[in-house]
């Protein structure tokens, strides 16, 4: 699989540029080797580390691994956007399956970018991984009790359509995270790698769509008081950075996120804040129904761990680590 990642990466490196590329596998796993880059003016070698995805709480991993190697290269099967400008950032180089390319050498300079693999519709199997499915899975992770309810129950409770419901519990058995005990009964298998799955579903599609703006609050101090903060129970719940605080007691939060079904003109009255795109309070729409939160202020934790994870910071990370090992571990080891 990731000698097929490599070639597949330098075959299109080479369509879309003409640069030609020669990999030298250095591990039995074939995960780590070095790649010759054959430039007009001369050739390059990298080392070279092969992954099939990239998330956001691996930057920190990835940016020690890169300080330890002056041409470090990053070959990935899919890399999205978001993550190619955080390696571009910390001048991290990083080459894709589609030839999407960002090379800061002393001797090279290149970024290639917006070149896509073209793929097959989505079958019907994958909408178990639609921003739909997403928001179902998510349920079925935080109590698999509800796998076993009516469709309807199921369906009202995610807050999606009906039809939506086979597509994701069809999906998931193909998948293989789903297993029949009998004629009315369902059980969920691989919880850790379903978990994994539904988080880089969360990280690339259902929480951009769920974001419903960027505040900030009315006066700076504000900030330092968000405890005080009276959410409107049921309705309005800290993700993030300050659920993180209040789940943990580790984490002085920066960033602000919340998950609301009020309306707009409400959170700005009672929670005194501003519309501002680049302010540090983020907003997102409630997408569950009934009682599927940690308690009356904090989202549910494994809702928590994936906000915190896919910040990509250190401290973030670690707190989501304490989360993980006091309040999720027991169900997804």
């Amino acid at each position: 699989m990731e000698n097929k990642i490599v070639h597949t990466a330098l075959e299109n490196l080479k369509l879309h540029t003409g640069i030609e590329g020669l990999f030298h596998a250095k591990s039995q796993k074939g995960t780590e080797g070095e790649v010759v880059l054959l430039f007009d003016k001369g050739k390059e070698a990298f080392v070279v580390e092969i992954k099939r995805e990239i998330r956001s709480h691996q930057l920190e991993h990835i940016r020690q691994r890169a300080s330890g190697n002056k041409n470090y290269l990053l070959i990935v099967e899919t890399l999205f956007p978001k993550i190619r400008e955080e390696l571009r950032k910390s001048a991290i180089g990083y080459l894709d399956s589609a030839g999407n390319i960002f090379i800061h050498s002393d001797a090279h300079h290149l970024w290639v970018e917006g070149l896509k693999i073209k793929t097959n519709k989505e079958g019907k199997t994958h909408r178990a991984f639609s921003v739909a499915g997403l928001k179902v899975i998510f349920l079925f992770l935080a109590d698999d009790k509800l796998l076993n309810l009516p469709q309807r129950s199921i369906a009202e409770q995610a807050g999606v359509a009906l039809g939506n419901i086979n597509y994701v519990i069809n999906g998931l058995a193909e998948h293989q995270f789903l297993l029949k005990k009998n004629k009315k009964e369902y059980q969920l298998i691989h919880l850790k790698q379903l978990m994994e799955k539904w988080m880089a579903g969360f990280e690339e599609k259902l929480k951009p769509a769920l974001h419903l703006g960027n505040f900030k609050f009315l006066k700076s101090e504000d900030a330092e008081y968000w405890k005080l903060l009276a959410l409107k129970p049921g309705h309005t719940f800290w993700g993030g950075e300050p659920a993180g605080a209040l789940l943990t007691g580790y984490l002085f939060p920066a960033t602000f996120d919340i998950y609301t079904d009020e309306p707009i003109s409400d959170l700005i009255k009672k929670y005194r804040l501003i519309p501002d795109p680049s302010g540090k309070v983020a907003v997102y729409k409630k997408f569950w129904q009934g009682e599927h939160s940690f308690d009356h202020t904090v989202v549910h934790p494994l809702l928590v761990y994936a906000d915190l994870l896919h910040s990509g910071d250190r401290r973030c990370a670690e707190t989501a680590q304490k989360i993980y090992d006091e309040l999720l571990h027991h169900r997804f080891s």
